[in-house]
């Protein structure tokens, strides 16, 4: 079995990035599969404390590893697979439900305590997950969030409170390094000018690319870019040139589910079967994410 660890050292040697999907529904996983099965790139599918709860922790696995045994290929690092990331896992016991049922990686988000607690907990939540990836003789990635982008994938009329949107309020690259070598984590999360959800009408705000540089330099340890959703497609090429190695999109494939299905009934407006009405849903859906993994595979 191939390991997220060395797909992600793949896409650093080609200076790309993995895309990362949040899934709440059956039908957004097969889009995301299919677009990558195309394209034939390794994806993360991401599911947060909420998801897991609606979909089933150990069902949302199964089916992941379903796509892997039918689709993937262990020979290579760079070919089509399904990692299964718990983002956005707040309590200590939710990761370490995650880690006994198998997950490659796992999101502690304390990113809202201050500096200091922030790695008081996360040094928890790393303990407990390398201990049980030990006893599982399997590895499993640990995330670290520092500095403050919101906690909804939803459309945004204003930034919401706390939100770091100043340079002053980023992430800086001193305190990652602290926050790297104190915690003991595998990826960090920084906030450098990302915003999770995507703002109703205007654009999401710039990134500060030299700021991701300055904090790569520093850590050393693969980044990841959480708030995709309405990110620039030139900022997304020079983050991922800056040190991004994983790209988060959640929001944006809401969206696309939403609006997908409003249109799909209103053309079906007697239909009362799912599997004829959400064909349509998954092929909007499966668009949206080939473009995104081709941009960030850097694909023509």
């Amino acid at each position: 079995m191939k390991t997220l660890k060395q797909a992600i050292q793949e896409a650093e040697k080609k200076k790309i990035a993995i895309g990362h999907f949040n899934i709440a529904t059956l039908e957004q996983l097969e889009a995301i599969a299919r677009a990558a099965i195309k394209l034939d790139v390794p994806v993360i599918i991401g599911v947060s404390e909420g998801e897991r709860e609606y979909l089933g922790i150990s069902h949302i696995y199964d089916f992941v590893a379903s796509y892997n045994k039918e689709y993937g290929d262990v020979s290579t690092n760079a070919g089509f697979w399904l990692f299964l990331n718990a983002d956005h896992t707040h309590s200590l016991e939710k990761v370490k439900e995650a880690a006994e049922v198998g997950f490659n990686e796992i999101l502690f988000d304390a990113s809202k305590l201050p500096f200091k607690e922030n790695i008081k907990e996360t040094k928890k939540a790393v303990k407990i997950i390398k201990k049980i990836a030990v006893r599982q003789r399997k590895e499993i990635l640990i995330e670290g969030e520092l500095g403050y982008i919101g906690s909804s994938s939803q459309l945004l009329k204003k930034v919401p409170p706390g939100v770091a949107i100043c340079p002053e309020d980023f992430t800086k690259p001193e305190d990652a390094n602290t926050f790297v070598r104190e915690t003991g984590i595998d990826l960090l999360g920084p906030a450098v000018g990302n915003v999770h959800g995507m703002f109703k009408n205007a654009r999401n705000p710039r990134l500060d690319i030299e700021r991701i540089r300055e904090i790569k330099k520093a850590v050393k340890i693969p980044l990841v870019l959480h708030g995709g959703s309405g990110i620039s497609d030139e900022d997304f090429l020079a983050a991922i040139d800056a040190g991004i190695s994983i790209i988060h999109i959640s929001t944006e494939i809401r969206l696309v589910w939403r609006k997908g299905l409003e249109e799909s009934l209103k053309e079906h407006p007697g239909e009362v079967a799912p599997y004829k009405v959400m064909p349509e849903v998954i092929g909007e859906i499966e668009k949206v994410v080939e473009q995104r993994l081709r941009l960030f595979n850097k694909i023509p």
